[in-house]
């Protein structure tokens, strides 16, 4: 009986033995179809915008000391964000643009991960040029997600960041000043004295304010080329950003979309991602990038996912600016905008170079649709 026992448990062993060596091993099961796609980058805007793109690419797919496989996402999106700031994109990233009517140059960013959704940001940050490095700081360092202005700043020293510097140089003092000989028209002043659409201030409230005034559908942003850029690296860990000076000639104090969440960018490794420009203080009240994640969510593509999201501001602001890039979480990507022709840049694993992709104006396409159809069509 002993000796039936003993053969029985060694069939079992023996057979168990088989069984294991008839499974896949840990790594196949763990990653059985890699995607040619990753790791993958999208932005916001073309021209400068591309050397972005490319920074953070390339910090994928070079080795990294100081990077992790849970933190490479991340680190891309910072180094690409800051590869702007640096370059001063268009004026209308980092130091030196976008001047407010005191002639200040303060900068909003904003970081965020796709795995855990935590997010750092910073607002008006004044005197330090690194916005998405302190925003990803606020993020890592703290249990906030949101610092503003001067204290933002004084945490930015606190954590090493600096020397603190005027951000404005004599390029956009000089645009400023000339703003100011021309009446500071394009300002974004509403129902005060003297008539903002004639002079400059200082303003005040009138003495026998009735209403508080509407701003025109013509009186969008003078400028809005933010950049915001959706990172999945070649795990599938997706991160997102946003890094912009603002708009051009604002009131002082004036914090727009870009280090809102679901607003500037928002990401979610489980769904996809999305990036954010345009009217800032217009876009921020429609959360786009939350709604167009949302939607890929529920089975959108991601061009489809975009233009639902632009369509929702298009209802309330036809005049709206606006361009959004949107990427699932396979590397399958989309866009849509309005008011103007946007671009976006890209590159992926199966790419040698990134590309440029013009996305025509939905607006356009709602007119053309309602001369054919007639005005009755609901948009």
């Amino acid at each position: 009986m002993a000796a039936h026992t003993a053969r029985l448990r060694a069939l079992t062993h023996l057979s168990h033995l088989l069984l294991l060596l008839t499974l896949p091993t840990t790594t196949a099961l763990a990653k059985p179809n890699p995607n040619p796609n990753l790791p993958f980058v999208i932005n916001t805007w073309a021209g400068p915008f591309t050397a972005a793109t490319d920074a953070a690419y390339l910090s994928l797919t070079t080795k990294n000391a100081s990077s992790t496989s849970s933190t490479a996402a991340l680190d891309a999106v910072e180094i690409g964000c800051a590869t702007c700031e640096q370059n001063q994109c268009e004026g209308t990233v980092g130091f030196g643009g976008s001047p407010d009517e005191r002639c200040e140059t303060t900068l909003d960013a904003l970081i965020m991960d796709g795995t855990s959704l935590n997010s750092g940001a910073v607002g008006g940050l004044r005197r330090i040029r690194d916005a998405i490095a302190v925003a990803r700081a606020v993020m890592e360092r703290t249990r906030h997600s949101l610092l503003v202005g001067d204290l933002a700043t004084r945490f930015a020293v606190e954590m090493g960041f600096g020397p603190e510097e005027d951000l404005a140089t004599a390029e956009s003092r000089a645009r400023c000043e000339e703003w100011k000989n021309g009446g500071c028209q394009g300002n974004y002043r509403v129902g005060v004295e003297p008539d903002p659409e004639r002079y400059c201030g200082p303003y005040s409230m009138p003495a026998n304010a009735v209403d508080r005034g509407v701003v025109g559908e013509d009186q969008g942003q003078i400028s809005h080329d933010t950049i915001s850029m959706v990172v999945i690296d070649a795990e599938g860990v997706m991160a997102a950003g946003t890094s912009t000076n603002g708009a051009a000639f604002k009131v002082p104090g004036r914090v727009g979309d870009g280090p809102i969440v679901g607003s500037g960018s928002y990401v979610d490794g489980d769904v996809g991602g999305c990036g954010a420009t345009g009217d800032g203080d217009i876009m921020l009240r429609f959360l786009p990038c939350y709604q167009a994640v949302e939607n890929l969510r529920l089975g959108m593509t991601p061009t489809e996912a975009a233009e639902d999201a632009v369509m929702r501001m298009l209802r309330k602001y036809p005049k709206v600016s606006s361009g959004l890039v949107v990427v699932n979480k396979k590397g399958e990507h989309g866009a849509a905008g309005s008011g103007w022709t946007f671009f976006y840049a890209f590159r992926s694993a199966a790419m040698n170079a990134t590309e440029v992709v013009s996305v025509p104006r939905l607006d356009d396409r709602l007119v053309s649709s309602r001369r054919a159809y007639g005005s009755a069509g609901e948009i």
